[in-house]
């Protein structure tokens, strides 16, 4: 089956964390850059998480899982070393509606994370369908190399252009070709130029 490949929204949306340790602190941060409501429960934590606890960016129960932790969530990951734990979390968030992810069991997921490009707004998802993550990590770097800081720049160009037009009483075709336009490889080459002069001038 395909998978159906998504940005999520998930800013206000309460996502649950069980599992505080090195790889849980990975997964606690993702959700935090993506603006949710983070829960986290765990007997233990890194000190990276329980910073985030004593500043209030997460809200962490120093405890076990229980399933009415499900309540009210939109999605769950699981980040402990107990598969028998990451079953009963699969299986509760089947049957209450939660997406979940178990870390590094793609049958029990259901969404997984993909390796990520990030310029600046950015962002490049790759993903192999949980066949090989290793294979995911070897493109990111690769595309990593391509697609530089240069390209984040040149997005809030694009964007401060965009809203430009939309303001501007024009017929939409022409609207259309307009962007097109302004997001083509020849408009990236100038823009390149640009930004490289006025970044040696900064470097002087």
């Amino acid at each position: 089956m395909d998978l159906f490949p998504i940005f999520l929204k998930l800013e206000g949306r309460r996502s649950l964390v069980v599992g505080a340790g090195a790889i849980g602190e990975e997964k606690i941060g993702g959700l935090l850059r993506g603006g949710a409501e983070v829960h986290v429960v765990a007997p233990q934590a890194t000190p990276q998480v329980r910073g985030w606890a004593r500043a209030g960016k997460i809200l962490w129960d120093v405890r076990a899982f229980r399933p009415a932790d499900l309540i009210g969530a939109f999605l769950v990951v699981a980040a402990t070393s107990c598969p028998a734990l990451h079953k009963k979390i699969h299986r509760e968030a089947r049957r209450r509606g939660v997406l979940c992810n178990i870390v590094d069991d793609p049958a029990h997921c259901d969404f997984y994370y993909p390796s990520v490009v990030r310029s600046g707004r950015l962002q490049i998802a790759i993903s192999t369908s949980g066949q090989s993550p290793a294979l995911a990590q070897r493109l990111r770097k690769e595309l990593k190399s391509v697609f530089g800081p240069e390209y984040g720049a040149w997005l809030v160009e694009l964007g401060k252009k965009r809203e430009k037009l939309r303001s501007v009483n024009i017929p939409p075709e022409r609207r259309r070709k307009l962007l097109h336009r302004l997001a083509s490889q020849r408009a990236f080459e100038e823009f390149l130029r640009r930004w490289k002069e006025k970044s040696a001038r900064r470097r002087h």
